[in-house]
């Protein structure tokens, strides 16, 4: 398993060092003491996955903020995705930049995103399933968001956004949240 560092602070790709055999492969996909070695969470008190059936749809950009702001490991166990992330934190040198990576089951990488990061996706085939880890529990009252569509985000999603649920397009635009 590798820890490549991304263009935001605390965001990895994690890539898998697969060992493949006449049966097949095999890899890890999470190691506390490499996590831990890199400042990373290591305790996820939460896990939960989302279907998404339509080629071009996009989700997101989500967060929580404190006292339950939540890092996340993310990997497709089903199709992939073209997965965003956007730097949300006061003060941060990335603040209201994103880094976009795609994510394949084929592939087997995951994205490790921290604290203060907003996360959402395109699909990039007719169908993804995701796999998510979660270092906070789900707290609605301290859910936000920042619309995918933001003009000053300017996202260079790969296809044209397709399926949209009403609350992502009435999210607010990056100008308009409090920072985290």
């Amino acid at each position: 398993m590798k820890l490549i560092p991304q263009k935001i602070d605390g965001l990895y790709e994690v890539q898998l060092t697969l060992h493949s055999d006449a049966r097949g492969a095999f890899a890890r996909t999470f190691c506390a003491d490499i996590f831990a070695q890199n400042g990373l969470k290591t305790t996820w008190s939460q896990m939960n996955m989302s279907q998404t059936n339509s080629r071009g749809a996009v989700r997101g950009l989500h967060f929580q903020r404190a006292p339950k702001a939540e890092a996340k490991l993310i990997r497709a166990t089903e199709g992939s995705v073209f997965d965003v992330a956007v730097d949300l934190r006061a003060g941060s040198a990335s603040f209201g930049h994103w880094v976009g990576i795609t994510l394949s089951a084929e592939v087997g990488n995951a994205v490790y995103i921290p604290e203060g990061v907003a996360h959402g996706f395109q699909t990039l085939s007719d169908a993804a399933t995701l796999h998510y880890c979660h270092s906070e529990p789900y707290a609605p009252d301290l859910e936000g968001g920042v619309t995918p569509l933001d003009p000053t985000l300017n996202i260079d999603w790969p296809l044209p956004v397709g399926v949209m649920s009403e609350r992502d397009q009435n999210l607010p635009n990056l100008q308009d949240i409090v920072p985290l």
